[in-house]
């Protein structure tokens, strides 16, 4: 069976940095969880204005999943945010490891060059 090749949105997303995902995603989350509030408001509002149980139950599913959607998002924000962090501390670490150990190690002495005694 032959492979199919990967949609290019999925590409894109993939050579994404994970700074730029973050960036993305947070914001997109965020929206769409406000999004999700207003449409909940809405519900509530068709349910006390006595409009029947099909509609603002369908209203109110709608937020339901605009608010987990926003949630979710956001969370997979947050995720990319800690990532990025954790590499931040890595590499500091690394580096103060890299400073300590040159500074522990011995100096070699050079060996003499052409033209000088030893």
């Amino acid at each position: 069976m032959a492979k199919l090749a990967k949609p290019p949105g999925q590409r894109l997303v993939q050579r994404m940095s994970t700074r730029t995902k973050g960036l993305i995603v947070a914001p997109l989350g965020l929206l769409l969880f406000s999004v999700g509030l207003c449409v909940f408001s809405e519900a509530a509002e068709a349910k006390h204005m006595g409009a029947p149980f099909r509609q603002w139950f369908l209203w109110g599913s709608y937020s339901f999943i605009l608010l987990n959607g926003g949630l979710l998002l956001f969370g997979q924000a947050v995720r990319y945010r800690a990532q990025l962090d954790y590499r931040r501390f890595v590499r500091r670490e690394l580096k103060k490891r890299d400073r300590e150990w040159a500074r522990l190690r011995p100096k070699r002495k050079a060996s003499p060059g052409k033209g000088e005694a030893k």
